[in-house]
């Protein structure tokens, strides 16, 4: 069996990828992206802790925190998060896949995959580069040609906050842009 091992740098700043079981687009649909937001919002009040970026697919999450002085409870936050979304979403609406025996053991749902990815942010450019990941990645799955045109992400808070400009990697109109050089990032880990 995997050691997995996570990192806990209280009041730290960290990277996370969350994504649904077997890829299923549980979030292609407004219903389920409401449910995770009144999920995050819930665990915020009890555990409070920072969202610096986000970006949401249909089948899995990006995201920046920022824990409070002395935080370092990330993966129950995760716990809380995923099971808050898990008895909502239940409540409203059927869940098709079957369980398997190990996630009836480990009383886990099959709505999320078991684990998430982890990166504790190092400094600056670690900071910047995950920054840019986040909102890059509507445009590095095919979903948009521009990073304003994804709603679901905070891209245009941080344009408004003048960390990007309105145009960053804009393919508008025909506009030629340069991928970012996501420096020092094993993008397969992430996905």
């Amino acid at each position: 069996m995997p050691n997995y091992r996570r990192v806990f740098s209280p009041g730290g700043t960290f990277f996370f990828t969350v994504v649904t079981y077997q890829r299923q687009p549980i979030f292609a649909v407004e219903a389920a992206r409401a449910c995770l937001r009144h999920s995050f919002r819930q665990i915020e009040e009890i555990m409070p802790y920072e969202t610096l970026a986000f970006v949401l697919f249909p089948d899995h999450l990006h995201c920046m925190w920022k824990l409070p002085e002395g935080g370092s409870a990330y993966s129950t936050r995760w716990g809380r998060i995923k099971s808050g979304f898990t008895r909502q979403w239940r409540q409203c609406h059927a869940v098709t896949a079957g369980l398997s025996q190990s996630r009836r053991r480990h009383r886990e749902s099959n709505l999320w995959q078991r684990r998430f990815w982890e990166h504790t942010i190092r400094d600056e450019m670690d900071f910047r580069n995950h920054i840019d990941y986040v909102h890059y990645n509507p445009i590095k799955h095919g979903y948009v040609h521009c990073a304003h045109a994804w709603p679901h992400s905070t891209y245009q808070r941080w344009v408004r906050e003048g960390f990007y400009s309105n145009d960053w990697c804009c393919q508008c109109d025909g506009a030629k842009t340069i991928t970012p050089h996501f420096t020092g990032l094993n993008e397969a880990d992430m996905e």
